[in-house]
């Protein structure tokens, strides 16, 4: 096996209700609010809302009078028209020919809208996956993070965050990172799980810069207050040492955290 963590329990195709209340919002405007979103799982790591058209505003769809045949049956293509915000080709709206399980329902582009909410909270990047476990667990379990032999961290009380379907990462306490490798930059990320990062640093070595290796999140989600203000490396580019064994580097399908 070539991975030490849970592989994504829920094969892609696979279709759930979505008990939540789900609303999308563009140019100040809601322009869905439904109970009776769907979870479609179009590859295994995460789903996406497939929401009734009928709980859409009508006067937001714009028919772009035009159809692609898609797996799950042919869609009509439509945009998406907010005053000034215009979102072409954003919407495919499944007729009652394509299959029952999507049937009826609009397929709207994650990144076409200004925010997604799950009842009143904001949810970033794609759905939280009902499956997906994610825990972040203080431990005393000695690391250290290396990058070409030179020490960027070392703890002995990291904390760790277990998420299914992907490699378990490492926070540490920002008194044991050697700051003077990391110069911060002005990158930013999302999370549906975390939330959104605060600061990002790149690692320096000589006259080589090394992108966006470390992050952190001062005001993570509730869930995961515990990685608050801390530091985490990007496993897949630097040596991380667990109780003094060299753990091999992930290799995953997300390029940030």
């Amino acid at each position: 096996m070539d991975r030490d963590y849970p592989a994504p329990p829920v094969p892609a195709g696979h279709v759930e209700p979505a008990p939540r209340r789900v609303r999308g919002q563009l140019g100040g405007r809601t322009i869905f609010d439904t109970t009776r979103a769907r979870y479609v799982w179009e590859w295994p790591f995460y789903p996406q809302y497939y929401v009734p058209v009928a709980d859409m505003a009508p006067d937001v769809l714009v028919d772009e009078q035009r159809t692609q045949k898609l797996k799950r049956g042919v869609a009509a293509v439509y945009g998406l028209a907010v005053g000034d915000e215009q979102r072409p080709g954003s919407v495919r709206v499944y007729g009652a020919d394509a299959d029952p399980a999507v049937a009826g329902t609009a397929r709207v582009d994650w990144a076409a809208l200004d925010a997604w909410f799950e009842e009143d909270e904001q949810v970033f990047v794609h759905p939280r996956n009902p499956y997906v476990r994610v825990d972040a667990l203080r431990s005393r379990r000695s690391l250290r993070v290396e990058l070409d032999g030179v020490v960027l961290a070392e703890s002995d009380a990291p904390v760790l965050v277990f998420e299914t379907g992907l490699p378990t990462r490492f926070y540490v306490d920002r008194g044991d990172v050697q700051w003077p490798h990391l110069r911060r930059t002005d990158t930013q990320t999302e999370c549906p799980y975390k939330g959104v990062t605060t600061d990002y640093w790149s690692v320096v070595l000589g006259d080589q810069v090394h992108a966006d290796l470390a992050w952190s999140y001062a005001f993570p989600t509730r869930q995961l207050l515990p990685i608050a203000g801390l530091v985490a490396f990007y496993d897949e580019h630097v040596d991380t040492y667990l109780d003094g064994e060299l753990r091999p580097r992930p290799v995953t399908h997300f390029t940030r955290q």
